[in-house]
């Protein structure tokens, strides 16, 4: 599911939930959850072409919404926003030099789809940082999205036996 915001999203407070014991309601603390994953894009019609490339279902608008948000079926969404950071935050700046601070892993399944993956993103002029390699985990490959995040492509195929592989 993909929704395209044209304001930042609002959040309501999720750190206690109500439950109804014996007829009176009653505050219990929630587990903290992984709920979203927040990028910073420069240019929205690259990021969102990046990630339509990448194979996320996100549908194309006109004009380019400031922010999109695309629900995973893990239930993490991914958002994307263009000026969040710089808004609500004064001492933010943009990463620079060759480094990078976090990945998003996207599991494709199978070592072929990583193979892939690498191949259309690379081929259309995405910068590549790992070709496909077996890892001390899984096979994975890395590659940049357009603001220099570091996105790995994972499958375990590589990482089963050969017995689990042909089962």
């Amino acid at each position: 599911m993909t929704i395209m915001l044209h304001e930042p999203p609002w959040r309501p407070d999720l750190s206690t939930v109500l439950t109804n014991v014996g007829g009176h309601r009653q505050n219990q603390t929630m587990e903290i959850q992984l709920s979203m994953v927040i990028l910073e894009v420069k240019d929205m019609a690259a990021t969102l072409a990046f990630y339509r490339r990448l194979g996320l279902n996100i549908p194309e608008t006109m004009p380019t919404p400031p922010a999109v948000v695309h629900r995973m079926g893990s239930g993490v969404s991914l958002l994307l926003i263009s000026s969040f950071a710089a808004q609500y935050d004064p001492a933010w700046s943009r990463p620079t030099g060759e480094g990078y601070q976090q990945m998003l892993e996207f599991y494709v399944g199978i070592d072929s789809a990583v193979d892939e993956q690498w191949a259309t993103l690379t081929g259309a002029g995405y910068v590549g940082r790992m070709s496909p390699t077996k890892t001390i985990g899984p096979y994975a490959a890395m590659v940049e999205d357009p603001d220099g995040n570091v996105i790995l492509l994972t499958s375990d195929e590589a990482g089963s036996s050969d017995r689990e592989r042909n089962n």
